[in-house]
């Protein structure tokens, strides 16, 4: 009896296992649960401007880009969608920008409801926290409370220009903005004045570009970022992943606004016609809007090829972990190229600011590469093949800048996604949910066994590499 007791038990145990949902899938399912009821909702009639029901694949597509905060837009904004469909998109904007898990986490709090186990698991999982449960709650309501304070502010300062351009109508327009701008999520309202147009009528406008990079920046540097310099005054030092957050965010914005200044200087169809101040403030918008944010203030698609290759990388490698921004993250790259550094110097660990980083951080940036890589890769190759603007195939660059732009949650375009077919739709919302997700996270959601045996010895064998 009581070997076929242990029996029972371990197989419960087992079955437990396999039904018990890791925090990754979890999350995972908890964004597909918003596009599927932002699907839904603007599908319906009352979410267009014309009163028509909309196709399935365009709301489809439109609610993954909002939720995934990317910004990819099959209509424009602000002359597709009515009141109602423009605050069903704010909505998912801010639910994907926080996550729906911080967001049901954050009410439970305020209603002091007690966290379990699980539920502290799936707080920490979906803040990117690498701290105990004991301070879960405390950072939860850090998040949440800052980031609508933080938006709050920002629409304050949009209000200050755009109330008194557009009366009433600029209080909502200020709001969407804002949200959209901190979300990393790059949608906007103004496309009224024409479509399309995203921030291209405040090209020299100091108060709503500074205000949009500012809130991309804080948005993009991620909530453990936050908290770490919040106790900067007690500690008096940061953390490893702070330090490389703030430094790579740096250079990247530096870099790329000096290679814009450089190859779009003459450019007359871009920020060539503008005048030096103007150059530099494009030039630097450009870099930061590059982090995941998508808006824009001058037209990609003219952009010198170098210049768009450019900004596919910065594209590419995205925000900070646990932020509104998507991506490779800035501490995967830093990861990786460190890696080779100290590989090619004879070095056996990965050490970065005088720190080894341990090998399951090595292991895990190297699998998040190759499966990025693979991923726009093929979008990359479908989009060439299913795609063509004006009865001509599109480019490989432009193909590859837009399925970049997909999987980093970017929304930049060079117009590829007003001609996407079905084929190239689908591959783009595959490519959006992959790049919020996370490809490791989305690749752990979908594994038939939470767990593994740690016990198990597994053999070594020998293989020669290089």
């Amino acid at each position: 009896m009581t070997g076929e007791g242990g029996i029972c038990v371990d197989r419960s145990q087992k079955v437990r296992r396999r039904l018990a949902l890791l925090p990754a899938r979890v999350i995972s399912l908890s964004f597909l649960a918003v596009i599927g009821v932002g699907t839904a909702l603007l599908m319906l009639p009352v979410s267009s401007q014309d009163g028509r029901m909309t196709a399935f694949a365009d709301a489809l597509f439109t609610a993954t880009s909002a939720t995934c905060v990317t910004g990819l837009i099959v209509f424009d904004t602000a002359t597709k969608w009515s009141a109602f469909g423009q605050m069903v998109i704010l909505c998912m904007i801010q639910i994907g920008g926080l996550g729906l898990v911080t967001f049901t986490t954050f009410f439970n709090i305020l209603l002091g409801k007690k966290l379990g186990l699980r539920s502290m698991q799936l707080a920490q999982e979906s803040i990117s926290s690498s701290n105990g449960f004991e301070d879960i709650r405390r950072l939860v309501r850090m998040v949440v409370t800052a980031s609508l304070l933080i938006e709050l502010a920002g629409a304050c300062l949009y209000a200050a220009v755009l109330v008194p351009e557009y009366g009433v109508r600029g209080v909502f327009m200020s709001i969407f903005t804002a949200v959209s701008a901190f979300c990393n999520a790059g949608m906007d309202l103004f496309g009224f004045e024409e479509p399309f147009i995203s921030l291209c009528g405040f090209y020299s406008n100091p108060v709503i570009l500074f205000t949009t990079m500012l809130l991309i920046v804080i948005g993009g540097l991620g909530f453990m970022v936050w908290a770490d310099l919040y106790n900067y005054r007690k500690r008096r030092s940061l953390s490893l992943h702070s330090r490389v957050v703030l430094t790579m965010t740096g250079a990247l914005i530096l870099l790329g606004t000096a290679v814009v200044l450089l190859f779009e200087w003459s450019n007359p169809n871009t920020i060539g016609e503008m005048d030096p101040a103007q150059k530099a403030l494009n030039a630097l918008f450009q870099s930061v809007t590059t982090r995941t944010a998508g808006f824009n203030t001058f037209d990609n698609a003219a952009m010198n090829g170098f210049t768009k290759l450019f900004c596919s990388f910065l594209m590419f490698v995205g925000a900070a972990p646990g932020s509104t921004g998507g991506g490779l993250k800035v501490t995967t790259i830093a990861v990786v190229l460190m890696t080779v550094v100290c590989v090619s110097t004879g070095r056996d660990d990965t050490v970065i600011m005088k720190r080894k980083v341990s090998k399951q951080v090595v292991y895990k940036a190297l699998a998040i590469l190759v499966i990025a890589v693979t991923a726009v890769g093929v979008g990359t190759l479908v989009v060439i093949s299913t795609v063509t603007a004006g009865g001509e195939p599109v480019s490989g660059l432009d193909a590859f800048y837009e399925s970049v732009s997909a999987f980093s949650t970017v929304g930049l375009s060079v117009g590829i996604t007003g001609h996407a077919t079905l084929p190239s739709k689908l591959v783009l919302i595959a490519l959006m949910f992959l790049g919020r997700v996370g490809p490791v996270s989305f690749a752990l959601s979908l594994a038939m066994r939470p767990t593994m045996d740690k016990t198990k010895v597994i053999p070594e064998g020998k293989i020669m590499v290089g």
